[in-house]
């Protein structure tokens, strides 16, 4: 009875989109690699946030989403990133209650901003499951957050509309 309706898979793009993708992607998150990298060597790739892995399918993999578009992209991380520092500094490093905590506080954040971004709730829960280096840029967190948002930004930008009969990405 629940699976009354089924939906067809979305056609294949064409070629030349998913390569767009995959070099975006590549390229984007292999910057964010290289600076991690290059501007904390030994601290392994700190920069490369697990979230930023969703984040890399909806601007490559969906690029006309709305969860997608340049605002729901830096607010939903930025605002989540924040909530996520908070709880964790409000709730003394509780996890059991800093963790769900942060993951719906940015929910309902991102809701009533209208900046719905999902990977949005991974970086809250990064934020308060992260290691101690984590833990120890509290609010400055969100500077990694930030730059490595902001590269997968240009590289989306650049490899969806770069060489392209018209522009793909943002949408909006």
């Amino acid at each position: 009875a629940m699976l009354r309706h089924h939906h067809a898979n979305p056609a294949r793009p064409p070629l030349e989109i998913v390569f767009r993708a995959w070099i975006g992607a590549v390229i984007g998150l292999g910057t964010v690699a290289w600076l991690s990298y290059v501007l904390l060597p030994g601290a392994g790739y700190f920069l490369v946030l697990g979230s930023f892995g969703a984040t890399a399918v909806l601007l490559f993999g969906i690029s006309a989403s709305p969860f997608a578009q340049p605002r729901n992209l830096f607010v939903g991380h930025l605002l989540s990133g924040l909530i996520g520092v908070a709880c964790f500094q409000l709730l003394d490093g509780q996890m059991l209650f800093a963790a769900p905590l942060a993951v719906a506080t940015s929910v309902a954040a991102m809701q009533l901003t209208r900046s719905l971004h999902p990977p949005g709730g991974a970086t809250a829960l990064i934020a308060v499951l992260g290691p101690a280096e984590v833990h120890e840029l509290g609010f400055g967190f969100l500077l990694p957050v930030l730059l490595g948002v902001g590269i997968l930004f240009v590289a989306a930008v650049l490899s969806m509309n770069l060489f392209a009969k018209e522009r793909r990405y943002p949408v909006v």
